[in-house]
């Protein structure tokens, strides 16, 4: 008996376009979500069991255009598809929704607030988050997470995400030699996972402290070798061997 394969008949993600061709519409579009891939690829550099697209398109129907978000995670899939990477994310492929998504707000809005949290809510995607750096009077921070079909809003900097094992929030900070609000993971203790430049000026900055430590260990030691000489010498001048009092 013939046996029907239903996902043989549908395009691949070698077959689907990788682009739309349409620019995006600031730096911090692309910084943010690399900057959070980044920390990730330090801080789970043994795990492959995760993936972090970056303006990649996300296909969930092969009738319909891919819905493209600034960033999205991914767990439980490969983390390298194959040495020519992944040219996009093929829900019938990867058999897995993305965990999170991410909207970086431009000064033009492109509906984060309406059509595409309620696409990402009809897709079921666990949480969603907006980043808007030019609110003045509301929190530049939105993290959503999907209950009973609907996002819900989640209080507070930084946000824990059990389901991923980690938080996210906005700090100030600095990456590519920019001192600025970024957005960061943050461990269980509310701690943020440090940039690359971040990291290594901790590890200089530790190195330091433990030179000046090495530092003060030795002049501490070159002045009580000091001090018990000059004890030597004052025994001496009172006619006492000081090797006779060992």
């Amino acid at each position: 008996m013939l046996k029907y394969d239903p996902l043989a008949c549908l395009p691949s993600s070698e077959e689907l376009p990788d682009s739309d061709d349409t620019p995006v519409d600031n730096e911090l579009q692309n910084i943010i979500p690399g900057l959070l891939k980044v920390i990730l690829a330090m801080v789970w550099a043994e795990r492959m069991d995760w993936f972090f697209g970056i303006d990649m398109g996300i296909y969930y129907d092969p009738d319909l255009p891919a819905i493209v978000p600034d960033g999205f995670l991914s767990l439980g899939v490969e983390r390298f598809y194959d040495e020519n990477l992944r040219p996009s994310y093929v829900l019938w492929e990867e058999k897995k929704l993305p965990l999170l998504v991410l909207e970086v707000v431009s000064q033009t809005y492109r509906g984060e607030y309406s059509t595409k949290k309620a696409e990402y809510a009809r897709l079921g995607i666990l949480y969603y988050v907006v980043y808007n750096p030019f609110r003045r009077r509301k929190p530049h921070l939105e993290v959503y997470k999907l209950v009973n079909n609907t996002y819900e809003l989640h209080d507070g900097n930084p946000v824990w995400l059990p389901e991923i094992g980690l938080g996210i929030g906005i700090e100030r900070g600095t990456y590519l030699g920019i001192p600025r609000e970024w957005m960061y993971w943050y461990n269980h203790q509310g701690q943020k996972l440090l940039t690359p430049e971040e990291d290594k000026k901790l590890a200089q900055q530790k190195a330091q402290l433990a030179e000046q430590k090495a530092q003060l260990a030795e002049q501490k030691a070159q002045l009580a070798e000091q001090k018990a000489q000059l004890l030597q010498e004052r025994l001496r001048s009172l006619g006492i061997d000081p090797d006779s009092l060992t």
